[in-house]
C-alpha cells in the first residue's frame, strides 16, 4: 500500500517538534536527551482545556504540528490515534479511589480514562465530524495505527492522519509496565502526491521473525525502547534523512511491517 506524507509532528524526550528535531534524527547533529515538553494548546475551548489529560495535550500538539506543516484542513481528514496504554496517570488515580469508602469516580476522570479520549478532544479542538480511529496493540500500537491508516488511505483514497501518543504509568503500575517519556508523533498521508508531499511510503505486512529496524545513536535507540509510541523513530529517522531506504517495524507475533520510504523533492 503506498501514501505520500505531507506533514509530521513530533514530541519526544531531546525533541522539540519535526522541523527542530530532523537535523538530530538524520544524525547531523548529536541528540540530547531531555524532558519533554508540551506545550500549551490553544485549540480547546477554555472549559474542555482545564480538563486535558497529558495524552490529550501530547496528542493536539503533534497532530496540530503536522497539519500546520501539510497545509491541511484538519476538520476535512479522518484520524487514526494509536496509544499502548492511554491516560495511566488517570487509571491509577481510578485505581486509588476504587480503594477508599467512597468509591466515588470524578466524571471528569472517566471521561479521560477511556481509550478514545484523544480522538474526542481533537474533534472538538479541530471542529472535525470526519471518522476517527482509537487503536491499541501493546509495543506494536505504532505499527498497528501505521498499518492501519495506509489501509484507509488505500481503500477509500482520501487523507487520513495518524496520531501515535505514550505516556509513562506512576508506579506501582510502572514496575509492571514501565513506559519512559512521554512522546507523541504525527503523520498527515494522502493517496496521491502533493506539491507538499515529503515522501512516499510504502507499506507491506510480511510474515517472518526479521528483526526490526534499530537506530545508530545509542541515546535515540533507548528513546525507542522505552515507549511504543516512539518505535516509530526509524521511520523518522528515514523520513529526514530525505533518502530512499526501507525500515522494518515489529508488528505481531511472527509478523512485521516493512515500510520503503523515498523523497518526493
Amino acid at each position: 500500500m503506498r501514501a505520500y506524507v505531507e506533514g509530521v509532528g513530533l514530541l519526544g524526550p531531546g525533541l522539540r517538534g519535526w522541523h527542530a528535531s530532523r537535523a538530530v534524527l538524520a544524525g547531523v547533529e548529536p541528540y540530547r536527551p531531555a524532558p519533554t515538553a508540551i506545550p500549551a494548546s490553544e485549540l480547546l475551548p477554555p472549559a474542555e482545556r482545564r480538563r486535558a489529560s497529558i495524552p490529550v495535550k501530547l496528542a493536539l500538539a503533534v497532530g496540530w504540528e503536522a497539519f500546520m506543516s501539510a497545509g491541511r484542513n484538519a476538520a476535512a481528514t479522518a484520524a487514526v490515534f494509536t496509544a499502548s496504554s492511554g491516560d495511566g496517570e488517570i487509571l491509577h488515580q481510578i485505581c486509588e479511589t476504587l480503594t477508599t469508602p467512597e468509591r466515588e469516580v470524578s466524571p471528569t476522570r472517566f471521561m479521560n480514562s477511556v481509550h478514545n479520549a484523544a480522538a474526542g478532544y481533537w474533534s472538538i479542538a479541530t471542529q472535525s465530524r470526519e471518522p476517527s480511529t482509537s487503536l491499541c496493540c501493546y509495543d506494536a500500537s505504532f505499527a498497528a495505527g501505521l498499518l492501519e491508516c495506509a489501509t484507509q488511505v488505500a481503500v477509500d483514497a482520501r487523507p487520513v492522519a495518524l496520531i501515535a501518543y505514550d505516556q509513562p504509568y506512576p508506579q506501582p503500575l510502572h514496575a509492571t509496565r514501565p513506559i519512559s517519556g512521554e512522546f507523541g508523533v504525527a503523520l498527515v498521508m494522502t493517496p496521491q502526491a502533493t506539491e507538499r508531499s515529503l515522501a512516499t511510503i510504502d507499506v507491506e505486512l510480511e510474515p517472518g521473525e526479521a528483526g526490526e529496524s534499530r537506530l545508530p545513536d545509542a541515546g535515540l535507540e533507548a528513546a525507542r525502547l522505552g515507549n511504543p509510541a516512539a518505535r516509530s523513530l526509524p521511520l523518522l529517522a528515514a523520513l529526514a534523512r530525505g533518502a530512499a531506504g526501507q525500515v522494518v517495524l515489529r508488528y505481531v507475533a511472527a509478523a512485521n511491517l516493512r515500510a520503503r520510504v523515498a523523497p518526493c523533492r
